[in-house]
């Protein structure tokens, strides 16, 4: 079984590519001054990274509850 490395999880480089998209127009915006765009996209960026909590958030309770199920079903062989 190989291991899982994060780094070449195509969501997360998707997810990368839009988060500094999003984070270089903001600083493009806070440089020029347009103080509503740079709301706008602060609120677009805290947005996805709840979103990305919330989806880590339910992996590990998901992957909590499996894993203790598991072991409430295991039998120990008697002496």
């Amino acid at each position: 079984m190989g291991t899982y490395d994060p780094r070449r999880d195509p969501a997360l480089s998707w997810l990368s590519a839009v988060i500094g998209t999003h984070s270089a127009r903001l600083r493009s915006a806070l440089r020029a001054g347009d103080r509503g765009a740079s709301a706008i996209e602060l609120a677009i960026i805290t947005a996805v990274l709840v979103a990305l909590a919330a989806a880590i958030l339910t992996i590990i309770v998901t992957f909590a509850k499996n894993q203790g199920k598991q072991i409430q079903q295991q039998s120990v062989p008697s002496p």
